[in-house]
């Protein structure tokens, strides 16, 4: 396995090598059972492919977009290494809210610490409808993002959904009210209870999983 710049080498053998820094809340579905091999997977706003190194590993239909072309080089060097067989192309420079892929494309679509980048309700409002449309009939959407529930006093309102959080960064932010209105107007069923992890003082993380 090639590794990035700035990373090391993991053990052969280890689960560090075989899941790679993967999100703890996406291991959580693959332990429930939930992402099954032989599922075509789309990483939307993938980033360097942090939480693709087991789904390349093992034989999954692996697809993946970000606006940023080094994100994408970098996704395309670890394929080559863990998967050679994918067709490079199955992983595109382009923005989550303007994919490329036809509708009901993918059985699971993976949107980790993306949405909290948006710029303003009108963007993250085109990145879920845009993840909803490329997602099969019963697929399986899984959103980490950041939130205001449990820190609800700390954090600073700025200007269309944007806050200032106490670690000083400013994110796109949403709150238990606005993930049940949004899992509402999707018609989607709610697939776990909204988990929200408090980062002392700094910021909050929300797991919010739909099935369509």
């Amino acid at each position: 396995m090639k590794v990035e710049p700035g990373t090391r080498n993991p053990e052969p053998g280890t689960l560090e090598a075989q899941f790679g820094p993967i999100d703890i809340y996406l291991f959580d579905q693959l332990l429930r059972g939930r992402i099954q091999p032989g599922m075509r997977l789309l990483d939307a706003g993938c980033g360097s492919g942090r939480n693709l190194v087991y789904f390349l590993r093992s034989g999954y239909e692996v697809f993946a977009t970000d606006a940023d072309a080094a994100s994408i080089g970098a996704v395309r060097r670890l394929a080559a290494s863990l998967a050679p067989e994918l067709p490079q192309e199955n992983f595109r420079r382009e923005p989550v809210e303007r994919m490329s892929f036809e509708d009901g494309f993918a059985d699971v679509v993976i949107s980790s610490a993306v949405l909290h980048f948006s710029r303003n309700d009108t963007q993250f409002t085109a990145m879920v409808n845009e993840m909803w449309r490329v997602l099969k009939p019963e697929g399986l959407l899984f959103c980490r993002l950041a939130s205001t529930i449990g820190m609800e006093s700390r954090m600073k309102a700025l200007r269309e959904g944007r806050y200032l959080l106490p670690d000083g960064s400013e994110r796109y932010l949403v709150d238990e009210a606005m993930l049940m209105r949004l899992t509402s107007t999707l018609g989607a069923t709610l697939v776990d209870p909204l988990k929200t992890t408090v980062v002392q003082d700094q910021r909050c993380m929300t797991t919010w999983v739909l099935r369509k």
